[in-house]
């Protein structure tokens, strides 16, 4: 292969990424704004985090992502 072909295969593959990460950027802003209107999400507690970082503060969540999972399969007794 000689240099122009090389660049030229350069340049395709930095418009590919670039469209890549364009398309993946706006797949998660669209993520974002469904799940917070969706309701799933409160992500304006989240940006407060920085603002309320004292070691008494509440924590956003009770428990973790992993412990709603694994009480999800089991039956709640009254």
């Amino acid at each position: 292969m000689d240099l122009d072909t090389i660049h030229t295969l350069q340049a395709y593959g930095y418009v590919i990424a670039t469209a890549f990460c364009v398309i993946m950027m706006y797949g998660y802003i669209y993520h974002l704004y469904s799940s917070e209107k969706k309701g799933t999400r409160d992500y304006e507690k989240y940006a407060n985090i920085a603002l309320d970082d004292e070691l008494d503060s509440k924590p956003l969540e009770t428990t973790s992502p992993w412990d709603k999972k694994k009480n999800k399969g089991e039956k709640k007794h009254v």
